[in-house]
């Protein structure tokens, strides 16, 4: 289904590292009805860890759409500066992480990134503490 589309994703973590879970919501330029939701426990993780897992399910999510245009947006900004390349990824553990989510950013026609406020971000935040419940 080509078109625009923003994809939003938060990950939970109660504790650090934690009982962590992922959330993830996609809409359709227009519509106000999520298109796709991702909403799933990872067990014990980090809050950063969370943050990438569902950045990356959230982008397997948005390949099956195929979409012309892809706006990510999340709540964590040492996420979307690593995606961006404007911080260094230093810890061992998030490396595969953020080498699988730049591999998936590549397969996009177009990508951007872009840091949004926690209050922005409700819905993603809502389905991760779901699945945390």
């Amino acid at each position: 289904m080509p078109g625009r589309y923003t994809l939003y994703t938060d990950g939970a973590a109660r504790g650090n590292p934690g009982p962590a879970a992922v959330g993830a919501v996609i809409y359709e330029e227009g519509d106000e009805q999520p298109v796709a939701t991702v909403s799933r426990p990872l067990g014990v993780a980090t809050n950063n860890v969370a943050e990438y897992q569902a950045v990356i399910d959230g982008l397997e999510a948005a390949t099956e759409l195929d979409p012309d245009e892809l706006v990510v947006r999340a709540d964590s900004q040492l996420l979307v500066r690593q995606l961006t390349g404007r911080y260094r990824v230093k810890a061992p553990g998030l490396v595969p992480l953020h080498r699988r989510a730049m591999s998936l950013l590549a397969g996009f026609r177009s990508v951007r990134l872009e840091h949004v406020p926690r209050e922005r971000n409700t819905v993603a935040d809502s389905l991760a503490n779901a699945a945390l419940d």
